[in-house]
């Protein structure tokens, strides 16, 4: 069954939800996992593409776009469609509606940045996931 997580950023909080997710891959890529970023769209991908680069000096954590060539080598896959099979570890969802793959993978990771229409959808989430059975646990940041 399928682990969702649910991460709260403080709503003051300047915390940006991009740099969460950057820290998201590193913790699950040094836990030994494979990681799909679900980006919804291109301006999404190419943000977080740049930041895994930079977010923290002295870090870095492979990655490349959805549909690159030797896509199962790099521990992090960014995209809109359904990764390859070799990435089912960990979905980090950056859009704002469930994958319709969500099911598909071990654990799925959502962040919940602080402000208010943001904090609405992920609502709508959290319950779309425990309509569907799961146990969904928030972390609050």
């Amino acid at each position: 069954m399928t682990r969702v997580d649910f991460y709260v950023l403080p709503e003051d909080s300047q915390d940006d939800a991009l740099a969460m997710a950057c820290r998201l891959c590193e913790k699950a890529v040094g836990a030994g996992k494979k990681v799909h970023v679900h980006a919804p769209d291109g301006d999404t991908a190419s943000e977080i593409d740049r930041l895994l680069w930079i977010f923290r000096q002295g870090s870095f954590v492979g990655h490349q776009r959805l549909g690159g060539a030797d896509a199962d080598l790099a521990a992090v896959l960014i995209g809109a469609e359904e990764p390859p099979a070799s990435h089912r570890d960990v979905l980090l969802n950056l859009g704002a509606a469930v994958p319709p793959f969500y099911d598909r993978f071990e654990r799925v990771l959502e962040i919940v940045a602080g402000d208010a229409a943001t904090r609405g959808r992920s609502r709508e989430r959290f319950k779309f996931y425990r309509d569907r059975g799961l146990a969904p646990e928030s972390h609050k940041l």
